[in-house]
């Protein structure tokens, strides 16, 4: 009986669950949309990784170091596309494919449905590293009202213009090469051939 009671407070004290597996959740949702997983807030210069070892979202290190933006915040929430993986074999980086994701900040952790309105393709210190550029699903979270690559660069081309500068300056100990912008359709394409070599 004493074993019994000292297993469930201590199943008590760690909430009986691991952590969430947030690499391998549902790329879709119930609802057929694509989901991201969001590891830094829009609006800070900590850059936040998920650890897939320990199942945490942890700052990123770099020479011991919590790793800070020099440069403007994160223009969006910034993460990942679950169920996908980027192959070192085939030029990526050998993560989850980006996201960004347009909308009011969002806490580390929060999995929502996005639609993708295109993607800015990168070589990141000799790395192909594709951005995913989305909308929340939930019109609400939105901050624009494109939907689709052709209203944005229509309607918010100084917002790609602020997206790309950006990219090319946040870090400015990586190598970073603009290859150019795709649409809606291709980011799609990218989002799925990724999930299909897992």
């Amino acid at each position: 009986m004493r074993i019994l009671g000292f297993f469930i407070l201590l199943c008590l004290a760690q909430s009986c669950k691991s952590p969430v597996d947030y690499l391998n959740t549902d790329l879709r949702s119930e609802n057929g949309y694509f989901q991201a997983v969001i590891e830094i807030p829009a609006g800070t210069n900590s850059k936040i990784e998920y650890d897939k070892i320990s199942r945490v979202f942890k700052p990123s290190l770099r020479d011991g170091k919590e790793r800070k933006i020099d440069f403007l915040a994160y223009p969006g929430n910034y993460g990942f596309i679950p169920s996908t993986f980027s192959n070192p074999e085939k030029g990526g980086d050998g993560d989850a494919l980006d996201v960004m994701v347009l909308s009011s900040t969002l806490a580390s952790g929060t999995i929502l449905e996005i639609i993708p309105i295109g993607m800015i393709k990168l070589i990141d210190a000799g790395e192909e590293d594709f951005k995913v550029i989305a909308i929340p699903a939930n019109s609400s979270l939105r901050t624009i009202t494109a939907e689709n690559f052709k209203d944005f660069i229509k309607k918010y081309k100084p917002a790609q213009d602020i997206i790309q500068a950006w990219f090319l300056n946040y870090d400015l100990a990586d190598d970073t090469e603009i290859l150019g912008w795709a649409d809606e359709k291709e980011a799609e394409k990218e989002i799925l051939s990724l999930n299909a070599e897992l």
